[in-house]
């Protein structure tokens, strides 16, 4: 099995299949006592640092120029904007029924690349799949709505999410488009760095604060650096790089189905007949999308 000229590329998928998944459990241990902005902040310009130091020493190309300016600008928009929305939502809603709203943002992917210029137009089995996977957002909101007796947490962490997804759809779509020398981890390195500097200055100033972290958020915290930002990015970097992207696209289904599990371990958070449903009809809609794309 060592000596498969995949395997490493296997071992790497499976590693973004788990990690990926407990960066939400990582997260919402991390909220117990570091704020979202000073959790953004941290968490992206530790991990940023960390990788941009290691491809300098090793004498990686680094972007200058506008190829510099486009990397920040998307690293904003997808670490930031992206995943800081994830970790607001947190806040509000449980961690797995996060996980299950981010498996949504594929349609938002589809979406945006069917707007802008050049993008690949919407075909109607991709807005069946549209439907579908809409269908079963629909439910997984209602199944939160409908437990709670004030307020609507539920439906504010879905729309934070949401926007959040539109942001990483946009950011993502742009860097794509861009040339550049540098090796995707190079540029993943910058969007971090630039998207925990970004997030420095409202950490510090904007309450609360100071940031006083317990024994169990800084271990959280280091989690989600090492695991989540570093091992987790750079494994799905690799497995794009040696696997079809079908293959790889596997971790969109594991990942929640790991973050539900360990909201259920950790925090016994609810997951019932409806959300189980839900889950199924929006993994239903991102394989239409996702196979009638690849036949496209």
């Amino acid at each position: 099995m060592r000596n498969h000229p995949l395997f490493k590329a296997y071992l790497a998928l499976l590693a973004v299949c788990f990690f990926w998944g407990t960066t939400y459990l990582g997260i919402r241990m991390a909220l117990e006592s570091i704020p979202p902005l000073a959790l953004i902040s941290f968490r992206f310009a530790s991990s940023g640092a960390i990788l941009l130091g290691v491809a300098y020493f090793r004498g990686a190309h680094l972007p200058k120029g506008r190829e510099l300016w486009v990397s920040m600008i998307t690293g904003l928009a997808t670490c930031g904007i992206g995943t800081g929305s994830l970790i607001f939502a947190e806040q509000w809603i449980p961690s797995g029924l996060a996980a299950l709203i981010i498996a949504f943002s594929p349609f938002w992917m589809v979406g945006i690349e069917a707007l802008v210029p050049g993008g690949e137009r919407l075909r109607r089995p991709t807005v069946l799949g549209l439907l579908v996977g809409s269908a079963g957002a629909a439910l997984l909101v209602s199944a939160g709505v409908s437990r709670e007796t004030i307020g609507g947490a539920t439906l504010v962490g879905f729309l934070v999410l949401q926007a959040g997804s539109v942001s990483w759809a946009f950011g993502s779509i742009y860097q794509r488009r861009q040339p550049t020398r540098a090796h995707p981890i190079v540029t993943g390195a910058i969007q971090q760095l630039s998207a925990g500097l970004a997030f420095l200055l409202p950490a510090l100033l904007i309450p609360p604060h100071p940031v006083m972290p317990t024994a169990r958020g800084i271990v959280a915290l280091c989690y989600l650096v090492v695991f989540g930002s570093i091992v987790g990015y750079s494994a799905f970097v690799y497995a794009m790089s040696n696997l079809r992207v079908a293959v790889v696209s596997i971790y969109s289904y594991v990942n929640p189905v790991v973050a539900v599990f360990l909201g259920w371990l950790f925090y016994r958070e609810p997951f019932g007949l409806r959300e189980a449903v839900a889950m199924v009809i929006i993994f239903v809609g991102v394989a239409l999308l996702k196979h009638y794309g690849k036949e496209g």
